[in-house]
């Protein structure tokens, strides 16, 4: 019932599309049809150039979201569960975190070049904070009870950790994880603007070159499943790991 309702309004939204592009006769260069689109999608994937620039892309984001969150994740963990190393980090840590990853673009052509290094630099950037902030958040914020009667029972520093500290900060952890693959998946597209000579974010930029505004569609269209599906994919990995975590999403 939840598919079809959210099936009904897409439907309903791509309806009302087609019904102002053609009653109000809009050019097709500004606005085109859904129908338009469609009829160029299909092209943009009986070609082959479809799944190329989609699988191209797919790459760049599990790399750098593999290395952002590869990294951020013991940090997070660490500076989480050490006061000391939390006072140490946390200054720098705030200083950089309100820089957007857009802003690294120049560094990243200068230092790296032009191809994969430099996007890969950026989206490991975009994925690195949210990852590493829901860490810190979820290993500080774990009530303090299940703390004391792990000492209380006798359990050392390490048992506490993993079999405490862990465990209770997994929700926060998760939440970081699906977050950072959003933000990784946005980095992308702007960094194959830029950097890179294929993917979606290419391929829309070369579409507004030549004013092809139903190849811009198709491609934002495209980008927009492929993250509804990342992050349906992610929802699934965090109720299958959280099952015993009784929040709203899971009630």
């Amino acid at each position: 019932m939840k598919a079809l309702r959210s099936i009904a309004v897409i439907a309903l939204a791509l309806v009302i599309w087609e019904a102002v592009c053609r009653l109000a006769h809009v050019s097709p260069a500004i606005l085109p049809p859904p129908t338009r689109v469609a009829g160029k999608w299909w092209e943009y994937l009986v070609t082959g150039e479809l799944p190329r620039d989609a699988a191209a892309t797919l790459l760049r984001v599990a790399v750098g979201f593999l290395i952002g969150g590869g990294l951020a994740l013991p940090l997070g963990l660490w500076m989480g569960a050490r006061d000391r190393v939390y006072d140490v980090f946390n200054p720098l840590v705030q200083l950089l975190r309100p820089i957007p990853p857009i802003a690294y673009i120049p560094l990243a052509i200068l230092w790296f070049g032009l191809g994969n290094p430099p996007a890969f630099f950026l989206i490991s950037l975009g994925a690195f904070f949210p990852v590493l902030m829901n860490t810190i958040a979820g290993v500080r914020t774990v009530d303090a009870i299940y703390v004391r009667a792990a000492q209380n029972l006798g359990a050392p520093g390490r048992t506490l950790f993993w079999r405490v500290l862990f465990p209770a900060a997994m929700p926060s952890i998760l939440a970081g994880l699906r977050v950072g693959i959003g933000v990784a998946f946005i980095v992308v597209i702007v960094a194959e603007m830029i950097a890179v000579n294929n993917g979606l974010g290419y391929r829309i930029l070369e579409a507004r070159e030549y004013f092809w505004s139903d190849k811009i569609l198709a491609g934002m269209i495209t980008i927009g499943v492929i993250g509804l599906a990342i992050d349906t994919v992610m929802a699934r990995i965090n109720g299958r790991l959280l099952r015993w975590h009784r929040g709203l999403e899971n009630a």
